[in-house]
C-alpha cells in the first residue's frame, strides 16, 4: 500500500510507540491522527510532525470509552472523508504477582489492553467496509506466546489480542480487503513499566535494564513494512524480539 495520503489513526500516540510511528508514517505522507489521554504531549508531537513537512492531527480521547472512539471517527471523516488504518497501540503493563491480588491492576490492563482494541476496531471498522479496503494493525506482545514472572494478566491480554486479530483477518481480508497484522515485540525501552508498584517485580526487572532492549523505532518500522506491502500480501504476525533476548 502506498502510504502518502492515507489516513491513519494511531491510539497511545503521545510516547513510545505510538509516538515513533506517528512520526515514521508522516514522513511518509500519511496523514496521521494522534488519539491519547495526555493532550498536551500530543500537541507536541503534532507540531513536530508539521515542522517536519508532515500532516497531523490530535484528539484528545481514552480508549476505554467507545464514545471517545467515535468523536474521533467522527473529526476524521469531518476532516478527511475517510480512513484507511487503524494502529491499536495504547497499553498498559503493571505486573504483579497473582498471589499480590492487585485486581484493579487487573481490570485496568484488561479495560485498556483488549476492550480498548475491541473499540478502536468497532469504531473504524465501518468505514473501512465501505472503502472495501484498509488495514488494522494490533499491538500484542512476545506475552501472547509465553509466561514471565508476574506477567499473568498481562500475558493473558496479550494473548487475546494476538487471537483476535487472527479471527479479524480471517473474517475481514478475503471478504473486505482489510488486512490485519499483530505487531508482538519481545522488551522493548518504553515506559511501560512505570506503571509497575509491585516492589518484587521491580527487583526482578533490575536484570532486564543490563540488556540492550528494542527501540520504539524498531516497532515503528516493523508496522511500516506490514502497511506497505502489495494489497494481496497480509502479513499476519512480526515477532519481533531483542538478539539478547531468551
Amino acid at each position: 500500500m502506498e502510504l502518502k495520503d492515507k489516513v491513519v489513526l494511531i491510539t497511545g500516540a503521545s510516547s513510545g510507540i505510538g509516538k515513533a510511528t506517528a512520526s515514521k508514517l508522516a514522513s511518509h505522507g500519511a496523514k496521521v491522527v494522534l488519539m491519547a489521554r495526555s493532550e498536551d504531549e500530543l500537541r507536541e508531537l503534532k507540531a513536530s510532525i508539521e515542522h517536519d513537512g508532515g500532516q497531523a492531527m490530535a484528539i484528545g480521547g481514552d480508549v476505554t470509552k467507545m464514545s471517545d472512539f467515535e468523536k474521533v471517527v467522527t473529526k476524521i471523516m469531518d476532516s478527511y472523508g475517510t480512513l484507511d488504518v487503524l494502529v491499536n497501540n495504547a497499553g498498559l503493563m503493571p505486573l504483579s504477582f497473582v498471589e499480590k491480588l492487585k485486581t484493579d491492576e487487573w481490570e485496568k490492563m484488561v479495560d485498556v489492553n483488549i476492550k480498548g482494541v475491541l473499540n478502536g476496531v468497532a469504531a473504524v471498522l465501518p468505514s473501512l467496509k465501505e472503502n472495501k479496503g484498509g488495514h488494522i494493525i494490533n499491538i500484542s506482545s512476545m506475552a501472547a506466546h509465553r509466561y514471565f514472572p508476574g506477567g499473568a494478566v498481562y500475558c493473558a491480554t496479550k494473548a487475546a489480542v494476538k487471537m483476535f486479530s487472527e479471527g479479524l483477518r480471517q473474517e475481514l481480508a478475503p471478504k473486505y480487503g482489510i488486512n490485519v497484522t499483530s505487531i508482538e515485540p519481545g522488551a522493548v525501552a518504553t515506559n511501560l513499566t512505570d506503571t509497575i508498584t509491585d516492589e518484587d517485580i521491580k527487583e526482578k526487572m533490575k536484570g532486564m535494564q543490563q540488556m540492550d532492549t528494542l527501540e520504539s523505532d524498531d516497532i515503528a518500522n516493523a508496522i511500516y513494512y506490514s502497511l506497505t506491502q502489495p494489497e494481496r500480501v497480509n502479513i499476519n504476525d512480526v515477532y519481533i524480539v531483542p538478539s539478547e533476548q531468551q
